[in-house]
């Protein structure tokens, strides 16, 4: 973190709290999940370091695939409007399937998602976020299993970025106000 430590406010969460959330909730998704062979659907990018993780403390089966979609650009703030970036591979009609995030704020791109993929006729669909920022919120969503409920931050590392940046991050850290306001 030497390089970019200026431009961190201060760790949220620190890798042992994330590491210890990922593992409880792994345990429980595999009890929920048990026999079902679940579809784990990570939405890139910024889910991907949390949903490598969630996966390998499963000790169930678990196929998993891929969709990307962006409400955000290089910007801070949402731009209201969700595109669909990469489509699953595979199809999910009759499956089990857990939408996996690494954040639900304002809810647009998850509640888009979802629409889209209930459309496909899934035997269930819940949603997995790491972090759920209730204070953001701008349409109603809850998802099914949340790690953390954080305050209205700008947070950056596992995964999580401003302007692609910040991904690599082992904690999750607030960014510096003046970083993401230019």
């Amino acid at each position: 973190m030497k390089g970019m430590r200026s431009d961190i406010v201060r760790i949220l969460l620190t890798r042992r709290e994330i590491a210890s959330k990922v593992a409880e909730l792994g345990k429980k998704l595999s009890r929920e999940y048990a026999g079902l062979e679940p579809l784990m659907v990570c939405v890139l990018k910024g889910s991907a370091i949390f949903f490598s993780d969630l996966c390998r403390q499963m000790d169930i089966p678990v196929q998993m695939d891929f969709i990307a979609a962006a409400s955000y650009g290089r910007h801070s703030g949402s731009s209201g409007e969700v595109r669909l970036i990469k489509d699953l591979d595979v199809s999910i009609e009759g499956r089990h399937v857990l939408v996996v995030e690494d954040i639900l704020d304002t809810g647009l791109t998850l509640h888009y998602l979802t629409e889209m993929l209930r459309s496909r006729k899934p035997a269930s669909l819940k949603v997995c976020v790491l972090l759920d920022k209730p204070g953001r919120r701008r349409v109603a969503f809850e998802p099914d299993y949340f790690g953390f409920v954080i305050p209205n931050e700008f947070v950056v590392g596992y995964g999580l970025d401003y302007a692609e940046m910040y991904r690599n991050l082992p904690d999750i850290c607030i960014l510096k106000e003046e970083i993401y306001k230019k």
